[in-house]
C-alpha cells in the first residue's frame, strides 16, 4: 500500500500589473521569474530581457495583461554600473572565463577618460559568444562551450552615457546609460583594448530600465518575507513601464471605441508611442501611435482586464 503523502498542487490566481525584483547574484532570469511567480501564486508571467547570472539588479517581471508590454521594457533604454578588471583578457569576457593574457596596468585618468568618450554615441558591436542571445534554436554559450564559434553579424547600438565612478589600480567602475541590445562585456573588452592593457566584466549590476529603477525594487528574500496580500500590494499597474510616453486621455465614448480596436481621429501631433487613458485618473487602456491624426491602437487592455486593474474607476 502506498502510504507517501500526495503533493498539493498549489492554485494558481489571475494577476495583473508589474513586480519591480532586484535580482540576485548566481540565479538566472527565469529561475527569479518561477520563483517569484511561484510566491505570487500567479498564472501568467513574463520577464522583460535576460540578465546572467552573474549580473544583479533591476528585472521588470510582468503579470496577466502586463505580459502585453513587456515589449517596452525590452526595447528601452537601459543603465548600469559595471566593475572591470583592467590587464586581463578571458575567453568570456568576465571572470568566468580562462585567462587569455594579463598585462601590467599603466593607464592615468586622462587615458581612461579619452577612452570612454570613444565609445559615447552610436558604436557598432560583435555580441559575444558567451551570450544569450540565439542561434538556430540554441543560445550561443551552448555553441562556445563546446567550443563551436558561431559567425556572428555586428549591431549598431547607442552608448548615451559612458562615466567612471571609481578607479584604482586595476579596478575601474563605471556607469552606462545604452540603447537595448548593448552588451557591457564586450564594452568593458572595448575600453580595455583602447587602453591598451586588456579588460575583463568582474561585476555587473542594472540599475534602471526605461522610466523604472532599481531603488524601486524588491529582492526575492524580501518579497517571501511578506504576506500574500503585501506581495500582491508592490504589484504597479502596467502603464509603469510607459511612464515616460506621453498621455493621450478620450471621453467614456471614444474609450470604449478605442478599446474594440477602432483608429479614432484627435486633435493631436504624431507620435511613435502613445499611452492612452479613459476620462478616470488611472484607467489606462493601451499604448497607440499618432499618425496624420489618427490614433492607431498597438496593445489593448481587454474590458475585463481594464475592469480588473481599475475596479469602479473604470465603469
Amino acid at each position: 500500500m502506498n502510504t507517501r503523502p500526495q503533493r498539493v498542487k498549489t492554485p494558481r490566481r489571475a494577476l495583473h500589473g508589474v513586480l519591480l525584483l532586484d535580482k540576485p547574484l548566481g540565479l538566472s532570469s527565469n529561475d527569479a521569474l518561477q520563483k517569484a511567480k511561484w510566491l505570487l501564486r500567479a498564472e501568467k508571467a513574463g520577464h522583460t530581457g535576460t540578465l546572467d547570472p552573474l549580473a544583479t539588479g533591476l528585472l521588470p517581471l510582468c503579470f496577466g495583461a502586463g505580459t502585453k508590454f513587456s515589449q517596452v521594457s525590452l526595447d528601452a533604454d537601459k543603465a548600469y554600473t559595471a566593475t572591470l578588471k583592467l590587464g586581463e583578457i578571458t575567453t568570456t569576457g568576465d571572470g568566468e572565463g580562462e585567462v587569455l593574457e594579463r598585462h601590467t596596468v599603466k593607464v592615468n585618468r586622462e587615458q581612461i577618460e579619452t577612452a570612454c568618450a570613444q565609445l559615447r554615441g552610436n558604436i557598432t558591436q560583435v555580441p559575444p559568444m558567451y551570450s544569450a542571445l540565439k542561434h538556430e534554436g540554441r543560445p550561443l554559450y551552448e555553441y562556445a562551450r563546446a567550443g563551436i564559434t558561431i559567425e556572428r553579424p555586428s549591431r549598431q547600438v547607442t552608448i548615451h552615457a559612458l562615466d567612471i565612478e571609481h578607479w584604482q589600480d586595476d579596478e575601474l567602475v563605471i556607469s552606462v546609460r545604452c540603447s537595448k541590445g548593448t552588451y557591457v562585456r564586450t564594452l568593458a573588452e572595448d575600453l580595455g583594448r583602447l587602453l591598451g592593457c586588456g579588460a575583463r566584466l568582474s561585476a555587473l549590476r542594472r540599475t534602471a530600465s526605461g522610466p523604472v529603477a532599481v531603488e524601486q525594487a524588491i529582492s526575492l528574500d524580501a518579497l517571501a518575507a511578506l504576506t500574500e496580500s503585501e506581495r500582491e500590494a508592490l504589484l504597479r499597474p502596467p502603464d509603469s513601464l510607459l511612464a515616460d510616453w506621453p498621455e493621450l486621455r478620450l471621453s467614456s465614448e471614444e474609450a470604449a471605441r478605442f478599446l474594440t480596436g477602432l483608429r479614432r481621429r484627435v486633435a493631436a501631433p504624431d507620435a511613435r508611442h502613445v499611452r492612452v487613458y479613459g476620462p478616470e485618473a488611472q484607467a489606462f487602456l493601451g499604448s497607440a501611435h499618432i499618425e496624420a491624426g489618427e490614433l492607431i491602437a498597438d496593445r489593448l487592455l481587454s474590458p475585463a482586464e481594464v475592469q480588473s486593474l481599475f475596479g469602479s474607476q473604470a465603469a
